[in-house]
């Protein structure tokens, strides 16, 4: 699944193509998704300019003057910028037509994506208003993690994977942070001490800062706008490295499942 730095990447990517750009018109070859695509999206957005392409955890916002085009990637997802005229390939499910003969293409094998729109404010909308803070926003810190494990029993890794505590920690990178922060997967989010968050706070947010660095992580269904994959998982310390040494006390790292979640880490090195 693209996590944040994938989308986040795809934001940077698609950013300078189309700010300030016109929609002529959208091309909806497949309208089954998560939620089904909007019979009247053909006529709402021709004549919309994009204002500004913005993200809320792992969700794209292409705002306009008029509303918000909300693009989820879902399982497999991606988004790639095309010359207008290339013929569509298997899974090319929507083109967004914009003037200068480019193109959107939004490509989901598993159509586990979204494309919704909305006039309200985006803020406000029902899968994004009671999302957690932004993990590389100044509100993000050990003092939040930590008032929001008070009395929970559940894992750390299932704790910061929850997107009310904070968006955009999946799987890779909440198995990579905890590493960092020598924190064990399995221990009870209300037994970690104030200043151990805030190691983690830091953790967090480098090792999500060193993915979108590297244009997020190589996953079997992801590549990026360029149609070129990621290079962050050549440098991942845990994930996907059961039984291996680890990198630091050259222990076998163990691997179970956690909310059915691949785990991975060090038991000498994670407490």
């Amino acid at each position: 699944m693209p996590e944040l730095p994938e989308v986040e990447t795809t934001r940077r990517g698609i950013q300078s193509h189309l700010e300030g750009n016109v929609i002529q018109s959208v091309c909806v070859r497949e309208s089954r998704f998560r939620w089904p695509v909007t019979d009247d999206l053909q006529h709402i957005l021709p004549g919309l300019t994009i204002t500004h392409i913005a993200r809320r955890g792992k969700y794209l916002l292409l705002n306009t003057a008029s509303g918000t085009l909300i693009i989820h990637l879902g399982m497999s997802g991606s988004l790639r910028i095309v010359t207008n005229g290339i013929p569509p390939q298997k899974h090319d499910h929507i083109d967004f037509i914009f003037a200068g003969n480019l193109l959107l293409r939004f490509n989901d094998p598993r159509r586990f994506g979204a494309v919704l729109w909305t006039e309200k404010p985006v803020n406000e909308h029902p899968l994004l208003k009671d999302l957690g803070p932004e993990p590389l926003e100044s509100e993000f810190n050990g003092e939040h993690l930590y008032h929001q494990s008070k009395n929970k029993s559940l894992a750390a890794k299932s704790f910061i994977m929850d997107s009310h505590t904070v968006v955009g920690v999946g799987n890779i990178y909440a198995n990579e942070a905890l590493f960092m922060a020598g924190i064990k997967p399995t221990r009870a989010a209300g037994k970690i001490s104030l200043t151990r968050y805030r190691h983690l706070a830091d953790c967090i947010r480098l090792v999500l800062q060193n993915a979108i660095s590297q244009g997020g992580t190589t996953l079997r269904d992801f590549v990026n706008e360029d149609g070129k994959p990621g290079y962050f998982k050549q440098q991942l310390k845990v994930y996907g490295r059961g039984g291996e040494p680890c990198t630091l006390c050259l222990s076998p790292l163990t691997e179970i499942r956690i909310s059915n979640r691949t785990t991975v880490f060090c038991s000498h090195c994670q407490t």
